[in-house]
């Protein structure tokens, strides 16, 4: 049904130092603050000092975690995990965090984002003797930290991290620690909090605002944070690379409420609508936005341009995991069931229609078909990101380039192929303007094609891809 980028992972972790008969209960409402960064699978991995316990399912948090399960899950330190998988491939072998048993103890990983030399290594690794139980790069991180010859585990990690490449924005733990490590690029956001004596990392600052966490800092791209009995450490394992934060996390990705790099995410979805109405004026009579992902543009839209904003479309918030892939035949109605036009507000105006981005085209032309049916005169399209040109290979589940509608076709025919009056996206400049950044902050190979790390090109994106 739904046509959106996905981002891949969503991690948090937790160091208590003293036993918290509620940690799995805590780490779990952090989770479903990040539910919306992964939805297929979950999982959460907690330890007292002696070995580590956990569980793991596929589905929403809700739908995983059990009263009596979440009683089991007490400690002194846990991880968490939210996954959704970039290509479909979803299993219970794949779900996170991943636990292994090694010659120094136990170990927890929790992963966002993807390797991009990850079938390097594990063909490396497996003409070495090396048998691996799922087809997640997560697995291959774990197995390069569990073979190094160090007994400590940070010594280990940065043997690991000179060996892999890509995007990782890890959440660790053994029995006696919780570490963090974020890519030298810093793809993938992760942050630090404090609460009562506790140290917290996640994905999102929104995690930290759900369990009344005090946000400390973000942590650095090539750092890895080390909390255990003695505090918090720091070490830079590399810099001076080049900071490449994925600017999606500020047009879809991020909640509106979070806070990623500095950088407000509700504001930078303002300003990205308030740019978008200078770059492309509509006359029209109401500005809607698609729920949710373009409701804050929208505003912003509205607000620059002067034109009324409205809800021109009611969301159904309660449709389950079956909806979230359907075939191509049930694709029209799996947004029927997800989105419907309030006719009332429509009828006989014209409408300036705000969306965070176009993948394929197929769920806007329905959508616009949808207002149009419900008596809109016309319908306006904005989008307040660029087009989408390329894959990305950094977590983020792009189509491949031949099913990027933007990859082929230019701004007119795209205008055609979803039926809409008028079809404007916003620039790169503009949307980078938004942020109150430089372009040198941010990765935007998905609109420009410049990877800021060598990629393998159009075919296998993923290790769990099948083809």
């Amino acid at each position: 049904m739904d046509e959106k980028l996905k981002e891949a992972c969503g991690v948090i972790g937790i160091y208590s130092g003293a036993e918290d008969p509620s940690l799995g209960r805590t780490i779990y409402y952090g989770l479903y603050a990040l539910q919306h960064r992964g939805q297929e699978s979950a999982g959460i991995a907690v330890s007292s000092g002696s070995g580590i316990d956990y569980h793991k399912d596929l589905g929403l948090v809700s739908e995983i975690f059990s009263e009596k399960v979440l009683d089991r899950l007490s400690g002194r330190i846990g991880i968490g995990h939210v996954r959704y998988s970039t290509t479909g491939f979803n299993n219970l072998s794949n779900a996170q965090p991943l636990v292994v048993r090694y010659k120094n103890g136990y170990l927890a990983v929790a992963h966002n984002g993807n390797l991009v030399n990850a079938h390097e290594l594990r063909y490396e690794l497996e003409e070495s003797g090396a048998v691996f139980q799922t087809t997640a790069d997560s697995e291959i991180i774990a197995f390069l930290i569990a073979r190094e010859a160090s007994n400590d585990v940070v010594e280990a990690i940065k043997g690991c991290v000179n060996k892999i490449k890509g995007a990782y924005s890890l959440v660790m733990m053994t029995e006696e620690s919780l570490i963090g490590v974020r890519d030298p690029n810093g793809f993938r956001p992760l942050a630090l909090g404090k609460y009562n004596g506790s140290y917290v990392l996640a994905s999102e600052s929104c995690a930290f605002d759900t369990l009344g966490v005090e946000f400390v800092r973000d942590v650095e791209p090539g750092e890895i944070v080390v909390i255990d009995r003695s505090g918090v450490k720091s070490i830079r394992y590399r810099c001076g690379g080049k900071r490449s934060l994925c600017i999606f996390e500020f047009v879809y990705f991020a909640r509106p409420d979070s806070t990623v790099d500095g950088i407000n995410v509700y504001r930078a979805r303002l300003e990205s609508g308030r740019n978008l109405a200078k770059e492309h004026p509509a006359d029209a009579d109401l500005v809607v936005g698609v729920p949710d992902s373009g409701t804050v543009a929208a505003m912003g839209y509205s607000a620059q341009s002067g034109i009324p904003f409205g809800f021109g479309l009611i969301k159904n918030r309660y449709i389950g995991r079956t909806f979230i892939q359907p075939s191509q035949k049930l694709r029209k109605l799996g947004v029927m069931l997800k989105l419907n036009a309030l006719k009332a507000e429509v009828k006989g105006k014209r409408l300036v229609l705000v969306d965070d981005s176009i993948v394929r085209g197929t769920t806007s032309s329905q959508i616009i078909r949808m207002l149009k049916e419900a008596g809109a005169k016309e319908v306006h399209v904005r989008i307040s990101s660029p087009p989408v040109t390329h894959s990305c290979y950094f977590g983020i589940d792009t189509s491949s380039r031949k099913e990027l509608i933007a990859a082929s076709y230019g701004v007119e025919e795209i205008r055609k192929y979803i039926g809409a009056d008028s079809l404007g996206f916003l620039s790169l400049e503009g949307l980078i303007k938004s942020t109150g950044c430089g372009r040198e902050k941010f990765c935007t190979a998905c609109f420009s094609g410049e990877y800021p790390l060598k990629v393998p090109g159009e075919g296998k994106k993923y290790l769990f891809e099948k083809c």
